[in-house]
Order: structure tokens, then sequence, then C-alpha cells
């Protein structure tokens, strides 16, 4: 198992604990089975049942939450500094030793599946996940998080178990901690818990590689749909396959790219045209999605029916314009410190750290520095950037999806 300690200046510490299994590793189970595994986790332990393991860092004014991606499953915990080892203890209890009720078990499929319905009422959501599922079809990322309804109802308890015993084993996790704690302290202290609750472990049974996984860029797909929802609002989005974890010069100049595209500030250049020019949008946004062997990027908006065209010509042009022209010196190098503000900015929060920190030791083995970071981000060239909007917006690759 990996483990990462960052010492704070807090009053409060985090813990996480991140499982390399999501929804594309279901194969052999049903569709939904990785984020019904995360809900019912805190159902009951050998030890413990769901009211105590709800109320056991309650008490203490502290948090216990945990969400599943498409490559992850991960709990995480936030409690005063003091109180550490108890949310630590309780993290690899749940990872360990839960029993999956079957009442309860039952009573969460319901939950799970008013959630699937949910979405239905939320077309921003919705489309976003359909259009990631058609991007990447008969893909293993193509499952739904979530996934369907008929799904989820087939899921037993024992198949919980399964998959929880095929997928929770030290090799595939990694625990991280943020806190104002000695690092040798808090060494020792993962050290114990991981002896505690995998006492059985040899060396064949607590190590090994992701053979299991299959790790092959998706095939090429695209398509340009338009799906009838009856909404008042039309949703759009446009895009297609990106960069890797593992392609990093072409992934850092895609996140600098797609912040200068359509990133949260409201001087990018998609949301400053469609939105504080013209009025024709609410909310405009281009977001970059990595995964070990592929990426996604999106440029995602919601407008009234009669602004649709005009949107996507006005798009269709800031795109033509970054293929065809390099950014100035002065554009590029105001880009970079603003994305550089908005990761420290970011980085500041100890609950974003411990959870990056927990992702970069799955996916890496290793946590960046923040200069290798920033060394990175300075070395991306307008050259690169225009590369790479060559690659991306590329209209023979290009695939669309509307909800009218």
């Amino acid at each position: 198992m990996r483990y990462a300690v960052k010492r704070s200046g807090s009053a409060v510490g985090y813990c996480a604990l991140s499982i390399r299994c999501g929804t594309r590793d279901e194969a052999g189970f049903h569709q939904g089975i990785a984020h019904l595994v995360e809900h019912t986790l805190f159902k009951g332990t050998i030890k413990k049942n769901a009211s105590t393991i709800n109320g056991c860092l309650d008490k203490l004014g502290g948090e216990l939450n945990a969400y599943t991606t498409k490559e992850e499953i991960v709990l995480h915990a936030t409690v005063l500094k003091e109180d550490l080892g108890k949310a630590a203890g309780l993290l690899f209890e749940l990872a360990t030793s839960a029993t999956f009720p079957a009442n309860e078990v039952e009573t969460e499929k319901g939950v799970v599946i008013d959630e699937i319905n949910s979405y239905k009422d939320s077309p921003s959501e919705d489309i976003y996940d359909r259009f990631e599922s058609m991007l990447f079809d008969g893909h293993p990322l193509s499952g739904m998080i979530l996934g369907t309804a008929s799904s989820v109802k087939k899921i037993t308890r024992d198949e919980l178990l399964r998959f929880v015993k095929e997928k929770f084993v030290p090799w595939k996790m990694a625990f991280t901690v943020v806190a104002d704690i000695d690092e040798t302290v808090m060494e020792k202290s993962a050290l114990r818990l991981a002896g505690k609750y995998f006492p059985a472990c040899d060396e064949t049974s607590c190590t090994g590689d992701d053979s299991g996984r299959e790790y092959s860029r998706p095939a090429a797909i695209t398509f340009d749909r338009t799906i009838s929802k009856r909404n008042h609002q039309v949703n759009c989005v446009i895009g297609g396959t990106a960069p890797s974890l593992y392609e990093e010069k072409d992934r850092i100049a895609t996140i600098l790219l797609c912040n200068i595209l359509g990133g949260p500030a409201t001087n990018s250049i998609l949301n400053s045209i469609l939105r504080e020019k013209h009025g024709w949008v609410y909310g405009v946004e281009c977001s970059y999605t990595q995964y070990a062997d592929t990426g996604i990027v999106t440029i995602c908006l919601g407008c009234d029916k009669g602004n649709l065209d005009k949107c996507i010509k006005a798009i269709e042009k800031v795109i033509l314009s970054l293929r065809s022209r390099e950014l100035s010196e002065r554009r590029l190098k105001a880009a970079k410190k603003q994305l550089l503000g908005q990761l420290a900015i970011s980085s500041d929060n100890g609950e974003t750290q411990c959870l990056s920190m927990g992702k970069s030791l799955l996916t890496y083995g290793q946590i960046p520095g923040n200069s290798q970071i920033r060394e990175e981000i300075e070395a991306v060239t307008s050259q690169e950037i225009m590369k790479m909007a060559c690659r991306l917006f590329d209209s023979s690759s290009l695939s669309r999806l509307v909800f009218m």
C-alpha cells in the first residue's frame, strides 16, 4: 500500500483511502456496482452497525464521505487533528470488514435508483454522461458511474462482497494524510493500521499489477446527434478524445488550453464572448477529464433554442483562431500566471490536497512537487498550444450531442 503524509499548520486533519477500482473495473459484475459499493460500505461492518458508523465522526464534529469515479473509489474524512487516528481507523475498517446487510443493501439500491432518476431533471449533467458513454462506446470507460435502474436492481449482497474481495487489496490502495502532526508519528500509525486490517497478507496476496484492467485507447468514434427532451433550455456538448494521464507534456498543454478557452474565470474566451458580450448563455465551460489510457475534452453550454446556432458558430470561430494563430507571448504569460494562481489557491485547501495526493500515488507512484508543476506549465510554448488545439478540435474527430 502506498501512503503519504503532508504536514499542515491547521487544527483540522484530513485523511483519505483511495482504491484503484471504479466503473471501468465492473467486467463480470452488474453495471453500477462500484458506486453501490461506495454507498453500502457505510451500512455496517463486523464491529459497527450503520448508526454507529454514521455517528462515529459526527459526534466529534467531523465529516465522513466517499465518492466513485470511472477509475477510483475514495473514502475520506475530516476531523480535528487529535481525532485523526479514529478517522483513519474507521476508513480502514470500512474498506476491509463491511458486511453489506441485506436489508440495508435493498434500501440503498432504492436511494441510488432515485439518484439515477433525478438526473433526468438535470439535463446539464445527464448530457455529459450520455456524451461520454457514446464517445467511449464498446470500451470499459463507457459505463455510467451510477449504472442503470435495471442493473442496480440486479446487484446482490454476494456480488458486493465479491467485488470488494477482488478489488480492495493493498496494492491497489493509497492512504494519504494532511494534518499538523509529526510525519514520523503518522507513518508509524499508518503502518500499524495496515498491519491490523490486513493481517493475513503475504507477498503473493498483497502485491500485483493491473493486468486485469484493460488499458487500451478507445477507438475513434464520432457522432452528431440531437435528442428531443422537450426542455425549455437547449443543452449542447461538443468534444472528443484527449491526452491520457501519462502523456505528460501534452496533458499540461491541454490543461492550459482548456483554461484559456473555457476555464472558470470570467475572462476565458468563450465566457467573454458567449455570456459577457452577447448574453447568449448563462454558463459555458471547456473541461478536460483524464484517464489512464485516454482523456476527454468537452465544451458544454446551455442556452435558449434560438441562440444555439449562434453559439456554435462563435465556438467554431474561436477554435479556428486557436488552430491557426499562435498566442502572443504576453497573452501566454498571462494565461500561465492565471492557471498557476488557480492551482495554488485550490491546493491551499487541505481536503483537496489530501485527495489529490491519493490520485497521484495511484497514478504515478509519487506526488509531484509545486516546483515541478510550475516548471511544466512555464515550459509550454505557443506552438504547443496551437498544436494541441489542432489535435483536439479537428472537425473530423469532433462529436456533438444536443438535448433539444
